[in-house]
């Protein structure tokens, strides 16, 4: 009898064991998409690219917590919640500082189809969040016939405070290493001895 309860919970054992080891008969029904964006998000990612020169480089849907990061002195429970409806956002398309990867703008696409539009309403948390952390936000109307020009004066109308820091840091000198020369001597007097 107790060589049978044995055996019966080794069975049990072994079948939770195969139950959590097996995919449980589920397949992936996943197949390969035809196209990474929509023709719309393509052709506008060109139109971003060739705005944007060898400036910056163009990052595509990027959730807000990859922008984003919590301040320190933020209670937990206010963080996580702060957290968990960042990652839950998503912005189209972000445009980094080419050297060191720093985000210097966020763009959304906006279709107007009504209110059940693509992003029609703003999000006010992704344009609080994003003012917070000092990252300018732009949301382009999508349509058909927008040139390069116009893109890229929409984007630098956003980019005026990031040209600002950029000229400072380029007039601040960044090493002086010797005092300007001064005279080791008395100079003499231009006025005329008495």
């Amino acid at each position: 009898m107790e060589l049978a309860i044995i055996l019966m919970m080794l069975l049990i054992v072994v079948a939770l064991g195969a139950i959590k080891l097996s995919d449980g008969g589920v397949a992936f029904p996943f197949r390969r998409k035809p196209s990474l964006f929509t023709p719309v998000e393509q052709s506008f990612l060109g139109l971003i690219e060739q705005s944007a020169g060898r400036e910056f480089r163009v990052v595509c849907r990027v959730r807000l917590s990859d922008l984003v990061q919590v301040r320190q002195n933020t209670a937990k429970k206010q963080a996580g919640a702060a957290l968990s409806r960042a990652s839950s956002r998503q912005l189209d398309f972000v445009l980094c500082d080419k050297t060191d990867m720093t985000p210097v703008l966020a763009i959304d696409l906006v279709h107007n189809n009504g209110k059940e539009g693509y992003k029609a309403q703003r999000d006010w948390f992704v344009s609080g969040a994003l003012d917070a952390a000092g990252v300018p936000h732009v949301r382009i109307k999508v349509k058909s016939g927008y040139t390069v020009e116009e893109i890229r004066e929409c984007l630098e109308t956003k980019l005026i405070g990031y040209r600002r820091r950029q000229n400072k840091l380029a007039q601040t000198p960044v090493h002086n290493p010797q005092p300007p020369k001064r005279p080791t001597r008395p100079l003499r007097s231009s006025r005329a001895a008495a």
